[in-house]
């Protein structure tokens, strides 16, 4: 009979992120997806405010957070339904490979990507495009990265409840697109209508906006930056719980 083991195993953690950057590494058009176009998208925004550089200024950092979070949760959510639907996840889950360490594996490949991602993004817009933020570019690292992080647990999450990679896209607008519109980018949230306040309140976008304002307003880290810190970290870290819940072998 099959042993396995009945604690989260880093070895096999480490075995799995390793096993997906050699596949990202083979694949120059998902990397290109996730270093490249969000900072081209940036550099982009910077010259369609040319004439107006402190809309750039109030605009660039929320997006700085948001354009992560999508890129990451588009390509995650598909690289992991591809795992499953090419047969790979059921095979792996029949040799001694807890959930946790698929999950854990694929959330630390991902992650690493984040970093890089963010680390790029945030450099172009402070160093070279000129954005103008008055706290640490180091704190708007954070808030990128953790955004980046989440994006990569919500496509974690939803990909057990696809079938096809066109189903992991259409989950997009459903779980995207409305926290775009109310995480206070358009408009401030305390002045939308107070039922759509409310919903703004429990969104983890919401937050990340929120965190990455901060930053561009305040010299030092405040309260209310540590708070946001710890609500996009911790929706993060549910998410990911939920993922390694939900795991599937295969789809159908």
């Amino acid at each position: 009979m099959t042993t396995v083991a009945t604690a989260v195993s880093p070895a096999r953690t480490l075995a799995t992120a390793a096993r997906v950057l050699r596949q990202l590494r083979h694949d120059p058009r998902t990397v290109a997806l996730l270093l490249i176009v969000p900072v081209l998208m940036i550099t982009l925004l910077r010259y369609v405010f040319d004439a107006d550089p402190r809309t750039f200024d109030s605009v660039g950092a929320s997006l700085l957070g948001i354009f992560p979070l999508i890129t990451m949760f588009l390509v995650t959510s598909i690289a992991t339904l591809r795992e499953r639907t090419s047969g790979t996840l059921e095979r792996l889950l029949a040799m001694p490979v807890r959930k946790g360490d698929l999950i854990g594996g694929y959330a630390l490949a991902f992650g690493t990507v984040a970093v890089v991602q963010s680390l790029l993004a945030t450099a172009m817009s402070v160093w070279v495009l000129g954005l103008d933020v008055i706290g640490s570019p180091w704190l708007l690292l954070l808030v990128a990265v953790l955004d980046a992080l989440l994006g990569t647990a919500l496509g974690l999450f939803v990909s057990a409840f696809a079938a096809s990679e066109f189903q992991a896209v259409q989950f997009m607008p459903a779980v995207i697109f409305p926290q775009l519109l109310l995480c206070g980018l358009f408009t401030p949230r305390d002045r939308m209508h107070p039922v759509l306040e409310a919903i703004s309140n429990v969104l983890p976008m919401s937050y990340a906006v929120d965190g990455m304002n901060q930053v561009l307003t305040h010299t030092a880290a405040t309260a209310d930056f540590y708070r946001d810190v710890l609500i996009v970290a911790g929706s993060a870290l549910l998410v990911l719980c939920l993922g390694a819940a939900t795991l599937r072998r295969r789809t159908g």
